[in-house]
């Protein structure tokens, strides 16, 4: 009975005016055999992913300002923590007129995986940013505006792909492998370490970055990306919360208020950057391009 309702509950949070959409018309490269696998859901959370996709979550027609974020939720590599950072923060993004796309990426230390979380989870959310890109017009989004948003495991995965050279491209390439992998911003919530000391910060695009000060695993790679990009000449943005541990989501998870409105600032930087105005195509002024 438990089992049904997480299925039934994921299945609304998933499909109430969202779109699922694989990333690879024939199965990612290397999962090609399990990817009919059925995916594995535990209350919310979601494992077993051999097929990687996006959610589509539309902001409201009438405040949608064109502006896109692709969402790497958390949990470790071995799930997913779909709901909580996932589509909760989809639904905070589109009240400020951004279109989300959440992504199901392969986990690497899920049980019984052979996939590793630099050249297959990291690969997801490289396509994913193609993707977007590539299908930009059919969801009313600007190529231009497009940033990706990690949480924890998902944030490491945000500075592999931001922060750090792409490995050699693949062999097999389609149309939308034409398409650049660069995210035009990026905003990492505890992220953990893989990743950082970045390899390219010189070229990483501006960056929003939050996590708990008391958050022994994941507030010191926050605290020395946020100084290597400082350092590198890159924009970015750095907020640790007094007293806050790891795992805090968009808020919803904590009694004080300045972790409650963390998402807050995230809507003001991405508003003083520039990211919420459409540019006829070009990014905001004073942001350099890829």
């Amino acid at each position: 009975m438990r089992n049904k309702l997480a299925l039934l509950l994921l299945a609304f949070y998933t499909h109430a005016g969202a779109q699922q959409l694989a990333l690879w018309p024939d199965g990612a490269p290397g999962s090609e055999p399990r990817r009919a696998e059925a995916e594995k859901v535990d209350n919310t959370y979601i494992s077993n992913i051999h097929n990687p996709s996006l959610t589509v979550v539309r902001a409201n027609p009438r405040h949608a300002n064109g502006a896109a974020v692709i969402i790497a939720p958390g949990g470790g590599h071995r799930m997913l923590v779909w709901q909580n950072e996932g589509m909760v923060a989809a639904k905070s993004l589109n009240r400020v007129g951004v279109t989300a796309f959440v992504l199901k990426y392969r986990l690497a230390r899920d049980q019984g995986a052979s996939y590793s979380i630099e050249n297959d989870a990291a690969a997801d959310l490289r396509r994913a940013v193609r993707w977007v890109r590539a299908h930009a017009a059919e969801y009313g989004v600007d190529p231009r505006r497009l940033g990706v948003m990690g949480f924890s495991a998902g944030g490491e995965l945000v500075s592999l792909v931001a922060d750090n050279p792409e490995p050699s491209p693949p062999v097999k390439q389609d149309a939308i492998d034409r398409q650049s992998a660069r995210p035009d911003f990026q905003v990492l919530v505890y992220p953990g370490p893989l990743g950082v000391p970045a390899k390219a910060a010189q070229n990483a695009p501006p960056a929003f970055i939050v996590a708990g000060s008391s958050d022994k695993c994941c507030m010191p790679p926050a605290l020395a990306l946020y100084q290597q990009l400082v350092g590198a000449g890159v924009s970015a943005e750095l907020h640790l919360y007094a007293d806050t541990d790891h795992a805090f989501n968009m808020g919803q998870r904590s009694e004080r208020l300045s972790d409650v409105h963390w998402p807050d600032r995230l809507a003001d930087w991405l508003s003083d950057g520039g990211w919420l105005i459409p540019h006829n195509g070009q990014p905001p002024q004073g942001v350099p391009a890829p």
